[in-house]
């Protein structure tokens, strides 16, 4: 791994512009990826992490908009790109494998075609005979037995751990150099869940791809992640090496985020659970964004949280908190 990024997003902001109101669904996100490596993007369901993904990719839907930031991607910033600039990059350079592999297949198309086409749009010099040795190797890359009759398949005789495997041959058939993976396991079983993990583990060291792991999965976090980054409500509030993350977290809402992990072989009365919701997009109140759900706030009394808003600090080697706890470590 190389000590310069591969990847690197700066202030991205993407809002959208609603009769409701502005929702800021990305508000100032920083981060880096290097080559080989895999950052975890971590939080529930509505904080951002999606739509980060889609922002760097420029997949953003109207009325949904990129307002500010920077993409660098190896030295060059792609929203600085036009539509066909982008068009040569995802599938080629960059990958996305989605949460839903049936939603993202075309279902009256045969698997081993919709991989055909993918080849097509990227490799014009290759001819048909080979883009179909190309899709039976990919297929077989991904676990998939007998791929020459599975590539016959269409979406639907396919079981969801299959169909998921398909996506990531369409994310790796051209060799990218980065890989952004959104909640790929989500709806397997936890034995086809283990065997994906495997597969893009494999595939990260065999290519050397930097890959992005969206998950709210801290179990595999824990697996997967050279370094986590926990989003809240649009934002970053918690980046570090994993190890760093697990042994002690410092942000209240990553603290909560892991005691809600159940423990093989111990056992609670109840599961620990984050009290509140998450606050509205369309209307952020002032403050630390996660205030209102903050038993630190209450225990420390802390006034500030509410009418101040921290920003993301260094307060340990590598590890960075938004946090008004650790505002005198920084």
């Amino acid at each position: 791994m190389t000590d310069e990024p591969m990847l690197k997003v700066e202030n991205l902001r993407t809002y959208f512009f609603t009769r409701g109101g502005t929702v800021k669904a990305v508000d100032g996100v920083n981060f880096e990826v290097k080559r080989g490596q895999v950052l975890a993007l971590v939080g529930e369901s509505g904080c951002g992490k999606s739509m980060t993904a889609l922002s760097i990719i420029q997949l953003v839907d109207k009325p949904g908009k990129i307002v500010e930031g920077t993409v660098i991607f190896d030295g060059e910033n792609l929203l600085e790109r036009n539509r066909s600039q982008m068009t040569e990059i995802r599938g080629k350079r960059i990958s996305m494998i989605f949460q839903e592999p049936r939603s993202s297949l075309n279902p009256v198309i045969r698997v081993g075609k919709q991989l055909d086409e993918v080849l097509k749009l990227h490799y014009e010099d290759m001819d048909k005979h080979e883009r179909r040795q190309r899709v039976i190797q990919l297929l077989k890359d991904v676990g998939i037995p007998d791929p020459e009759r599975r590539a016959n398949n269409y979406p639907h005789e396919m079981s969801g751990g299959m169909a998921q495997r398909v996506m990531i041959a369409m994310g790796i058939a051209c060799e990218p150099e980065l890989l952004i993976a959104d909640e790929p396991t989500t709806a397997l079983d936890v034995t086809i869940q283990a065997q994906v993990l495997d597969l893009i583990r494999k595939l990260r060291d065999e290519m050397q791809m930097a890959v992005i792991f969206i998950t709210h999965d801290m179990g595999v976090v824990a697996e997967m992640a050279d370094d986590v980054a926990v989003m809240y409500a649009g934002t970053i509030v918690e980046h570090a090496a994993v190890g760093s993350l697990f042994e002690e977290p410092m942000h209240p809402y990553t603290q909560g985020l892991i005691a809600s992990i159940p423990i093989l072989g111990e056992f609670k009365d109840r599961l620990e659970v984050i009290p509140g919701t998450v606050p509205s997009l369309i209307d952020m109140p002032p403050g630390c964004r996660f205030a209102s759900r903050c038993k630190a706030r209450v225990e420390h009394n802390l006034e500030k949280c509410l009418h101040e808003e921290p920003e993301l600090l260094e307060v340990r080697e590598g590890h960075q908190v938004r946090c008004w706890l650790y505002e005198e470590n920084a």
